[in-house]
């Protein structure tokens, strides 16, 4: 089935007349049947003014009834989100986008989808191709069911789930192939957006009225989205963000034409009181470069030096961007695996979370949540969390930003993909749900944690401890180490750099890869500040790691004279 169903949302919040995919009582007849889908009451909300569990979730969707949302159906994160009445607007921030955002204009072709909601419209105005031709009659996958996650467990007793092309047609479903793999809306699916934006509600709690979400190809594609959104080289604009940051972001910044800036670090990330002397003595002539209007910071976990903001940390770092007017892009891709505290080798393990309410209420406040003046964008994404080839993630933002975001999207990736979509949305909603989504995430972290504590004891048995030195990691899947330069025989005749090439050499040498922290030095023009390697427990096993860091401790031994 071609054609589209788009039915007028009338709430009475709503601040424009656009048609949307409404929740329906499911009651009603088929949605495909346009003169009776015209007629049903949007969803109602509730009123309550308390945080949102995932109980408040499931009772608000029941009052609501079934989501109705066909091909291309505009939506957005004001249709599901609970009252904020009371709650402040975000504040504008029209000085700090580019020209280039500023001049984009709506995706004519997808704004002329709002007339489809007639009944008994023909359309014969839009490119979307015929379902029929699809040929993908269904998709089968087995996945694990709440809370038997591991592989074996899947495998013995996990359920299959299969996608059909007219589920929603001919069994009351409410996504499928028909219309997830048509052309959709730069924003998403709408059941995409109803699940990220609940999932936002029920951990981060944004405190002011006007956010919303927008389902993401993942933050390596948003944050590129958001880089141009801000940053205008004509201006000579630059980013603040840590002296050590995510290679693959500096490479992002680098072709844009604006200069990266990087602030010193602690165990806890970004130092406010630096930040705040850089910014306050900021010399426009010295740095070739205006002083900086956008902060990148990646808070948990951080990559490549897994340090992890705590709650005063981030808070202090909250008041210094408002202080200087920064505009925080807060790439939170580890944010989920925040693990149990290391309590040391052959110790009594912490207790974990018992309840999602407990593991909820466990994690470190995001700066999202903090957020009174909606100066955040929050980047997340599924990709360390469940698979990195979905290349779906969201951001969080406020109604102005999510809109300018939306403009670009519509001329460049066009939305994530529709195959990742349906298969998340049968696996997180149909299947396991907010709590089920929220165990997983409960599992995770303890499967992470186990993972770091080998690679914590692999360096405690191989490394010459008086040279190099570490600090647990409290998320993520990185650890930094930090050899002492000053104690290397050659100190005084070879670079910092000189050093790093030959004990990394060794090391490939001796079988081992570990990261040169070079590669994500943000100032590459400055001296190196320390002789860092960057390593991660992600996915070699304990005994593999038990390989690498005795080869890694043999290459600094050999470096240092100690062989």
């Amino acid at each position: 089935m071609a054609g589209m169903l788009l039915i007028r949302r009338t709430r009475p919040a709503a601040r424009r007349a656009a048609s949307l995919a409404i929740a329906v009582p499911a009651r009603r007849r088929s949605f495909y049947d346009v003169a009776a889908a015209a007629a049903v009451e949007p969803a109602r909300h509730d009123k309550q003014g308390r945080p949102s569990t995932v109980d408040d979730i499931l009772a608000r969707r029941a009052r609501a009834g079934k989501l109705v949302a066909g091909i291309a159906a505009p939506s957005d994160s004001d249709m599901f989100k609970g009252d904020t009445t009371g709650k402040p607007k975000a504040k504008r921030w029209d000085s700090h986008l580019s020209a280039e955002s500023l001049s984009r204009q709506p995706c004519t072709l997808k704004q002329a989808a709002r007339h489809l909601r007639k009944p008994g419209l023909v359309s014969l105005g839009g490119g979307l191709p015929s379902s029929e031709h699809f040929p993908f009659a269904s998709l089968s996958m087995k996945v694990p069911e709440a809370p038997h996650f591991s592989e074996a467990e899947t495998l013995a007793s996990g359920r299959t789930v299969t996608i059909g092309k007219y589920d929603v047609r001919d069994h009351g479903g409410v996504y499928d192939l028909s219309i997830a793999l048509n052309y959709g809306q730069a924003t998403g699916a709408a059941q995409t957006v109803r699940f990220v934006t609940e999932h936002t509600e029920i951990v981060c709690r944004p405190p002011y009225a006007d956010w919303r979400c927008c389902p993401t190809i993942a933050s390596t594609g948003a944050l590129e989205q958001a880089l141009r959104m801000f940053c205008d080289k004509d201006r000579r604009d630059s980013v603040l963000t840590e002296d050590f940051s995510f290679s693959t972001a500096l490479e992002t910044i680098a072709p844009l034409g604006i200069k990266a800036f990087g602030c010193p670090i602690d165990e806890q990330g970004l130092k406010p009181e630096v930040m705040d002397d850089m910014l306050s003595n900021w010399d426009e002539a010295a740095r070739g470069a205006r002083k900086p209007h956008v902060l990148y910071t990646v808070p948990s976990g951080q990559n490549p030096t897994g340090a992890t903001q705590g709650t005063a940390r981030r808070q202090a770092i909250y008041k210094m961007a408002q202080k200087h007017d920064l505009y925080i892009i807060e790439d939170e891709p580890y944010y989920f695996l925040q693990m149990q505290p290391y309590t040391g080798a052959n110790q009594p393990d912490a207790p974990p979370p018992a309840t999602v309410d407990e593991f909820v209420s466990s994690l470190i406040p995001s700066l999202l949540s903090m957020d009174v003046d909606g100066r955040v964008m929050r980047m997340d994404s599924f990709s360390k969390v469940l698979v990195p080839g979905s290349r779906v993630g969201w951001i969080t933002a406020s109604e102005q930003i999510i809109e300018r975001y939306q403009r670009h999207a519509e001329v460049a990736s066009q939305g994530p993909s529709g195959f990742s979509q349906v298969i998340l949305y049968k696996l997180l909603d149909e299947t396991w749900g907010h709590e089920g989504y929220l165990r997983w995430l409960m599992n995770l972290r303890l499967e992470y944690t186990k993972k770091r504590d080998s690679l914590l004891a692999a360096c405690e048995k191989h490394l010459p401890q008086d040279v190099v030195s570490w600090n647990p990691p409290a998320a993520g899947m990185f650890m930094w180490l930090t050899v002492d330069y000053a104690k290397h025989p050659r100190s005084s005749t070879a670079s910092i750099l000189d050093i790093e090439e030959e004990i990394f050499n060794a090391c490939i040498d001796k079988g081992v890869l570990v990261a040169r922290g070079s590669w994500f030095q943000t100032e590459k023009d400055k001296p190196l500040p320390g002789l860092f390697f960057r390593t991660t427990f992600a996915s070699a096993s304990p005994d593999n790691m038990n390989i690498a860091l005795q080869r890694f401790g043999e290459a600094i031994r050999d470096s240092f004279g100690k062989n």
